[in-house]
């Protein structure tokens, strides 16, 4: 299943390039833009503080976007239900995709990681500090995934789907500060709902402890529990909406 997955993947072209050449293009471009007028000595911060906004773009790219558009369309073709009467189990389809999407985001994340290094020239962060970055944006992912299985089985049509993921894809970039707003200067409403994403907490104050420093963590944690209960109410939504059906 896991080699089924991965083949399945090889022709969307959202997981590819949102994925994994779309966060390093838009790290150095926005860096050598940025930079141009500020000082030699702040070019490292710069690039660090990019570098961790960017980052944020390959979950939701290849999770939100790339694995919602294949599966959006297996759903609406019915291919899962048709591999369920052929006897595969559901878990184990769940399971094989999930290894799969894995699999791809850990090979963008090694891609992007060289290309900071050795390219960008980030700042160095401590074990702790690079943890926190990693844990966070897998446990991002997750929720990610969880989200377009869920839309994508509500939905059952790959149109539908992919319109609302784009759609909260785009919101969400625009809420964390990744379009060149920063996440203060929206409207206090918008603020509110930045500050239950976990994705605005990355963006704008990851920086601050990424060579050392103390850190509140509370706020994070607290948008991680309200992320994974919208996860878990859709997903619960698509299990008895399927059942329905």
């Amino acid at each position: 299943m896991v080699l089924y997955e991965l083949r399945n993947n090889n022709g969307n072209f959202m997981t590819y390039f949102f994925g994994i050449v779309f966060p390093n293009f838009m790290s150095y471009f926005l860096t050598k833009a940025i930079s141009e007028d500020a000082p030699m000595q702040l070019y490292q911060e710069i690039a660090t503080s990019i570098m961790l906004t960017m980052s944020l773009i390959m979950p939701m790219s290849i999770m939100l976007l790339g694995y919602g558009a294949v599966y959006s369309q297996e759903v609406e073709h019915e291919i899962p239900l048709r591999m369920h009467l052929f006897g595969f189990e559901e878990k184990d389809l769940i399971f094989g995709k999930v290894i799969a999407q894995v699999v791809i985001l850990t090979v963008a994340f090694f891609v992007f990681g060289i290309f900071q290094i050795f390219v960008m020239d980030i700042q160095k962060p401590t074990m702790f500090s690079f943890f926190c970055l990693l844990l966070s944006l897998y446990l991002i992912s997750i929720m990610m995934l969880i989200i377009s299985h869920a839309l994508s089985n509500i939905f059952r049509k790959f149109s539908l789907t992919f319109g609302v993921t784009m759609m909260f894809y785009f919101f969400m970039m625009v809420l964390t500060g990744m379009m060149g707003v920063k996440t203060e200067q929206l409207p206090k409403a918008l603020q509110a709902i930045a500050r239950t994403l976990p994705m605005t907490y990355i963006s704008n104050d990851f920086i601050d402890f990424w060579q050392g420093g103390m850190y509140n963590f509370m706020p994070l944690i607290q948008s991680f529990l309200f992320l994974g209960a919208i996860c878990g109410i859709l997903l619960l939504f698509s299990f008895h909406k399927n059942k329905r059906t």
